[in-house]
């Protein structure tokens, strides 16, 4: 009961502000360098004009996963990446086809998930490597970790130098099933700027998508309620 009140709340929040803004580690510490060869930072031209950055992750060599909420107007995607701030910077990656899910909720932020197509097949090497997704099942995984380069707290609003990663712990909700997604509880894991990025659980496999959250309560899309959907565009390219 306790956690369907956090999510009407939860809602109420999404309604009211519009797009969400996901992402800062809280409570988290930096990552071993490299440690994550999946992980993608993405610096996105919103419609806007403006500059944000999300988090996604490499499941091919030409097929990255990110979050819904992360449209653009254009995209460049680095991958290897530890440091945000190397210099002199890594070539970006252009994006050829962005897919987002068809029926993503802006406001709900239900099917919050997309695919990006790169323009050009990445190499893989020690720092660069994709990422097996979840098979399909209802089982709650556990020992899951979350990885980004949003901000570290409410007063300073910049990316992260630096790869950081949080532990978390999913909890038991009938919401699981009716939302497509998975839910941790407490103020330590992801919200401003790791959207997008992955919930790793379980022998190095990515369970959930980085979407959205309040104070107390972090949401993750359910890669496994998404595997049709994902493996039916990949097919597409």
């Amino acid at each position: 009961m306790a956690l369907h009140n956090t999510w009407v709340v939860l809602m109420l929040v999404l309604s009211l502000r519009g797009q969400v803004q996901t992402g800062k580690i809280f409570g988290g510490r930096k990552a071993v360098p490299h440690s994550r060869p999946y992980m993608v930072l993405l610096e996105l031209k919103t419609f806007q004009g403006t500059t944000i950055y999300c988090d996604g992750f490499l499941i091919s060599n030409q097929f990255v996963v990110t979050a819904a909420h992360c449209q653009a107007r254009t995209y460049d995607v680095f991958v290897g990446l530890h440091k945000s701030d190397n210099y002199p910077p890594p070539k970006a990656i252009q994006v050829s086809r962005a897919i987002p899910h068809e029926d993503y909720n802006n406001k709900t932020k239900i099917n919050d998930l997309m695919l990006l197509q790169l323009c050009e097949k990445v190499n893989f090497t020690e720092h660069v490597r994709p990422i097996n997704l979840a098979h399909r099942g209802d089982h709650l995984p556990q020992r899951c970790i979350v990885s980004g380069w949003g901000s570290t707290s409410e007063e300073n609003q910049e990316i992260a130098s630096e790869l950081r990663e949080v532990n978390v712990t999913l909890v038991n909700s009938t919401l699981s099933a009716e939302r497509h997604a998975y839910f941790s509880r407490g103020e330590i894991g992801p919200s401003r700027g790791d959207s997008g990025g992955p919930l790793v659980c379980e022998c190095e496999v990515a369970y959930g998508v980085v979407s959205c959250g309040t104070q107390d309560l972090k949401v993750y899309t359910k890669i496994p309620d998404y595997l049709d959907w994902i493996e039916r565009h990949i097919r597409k390219k």
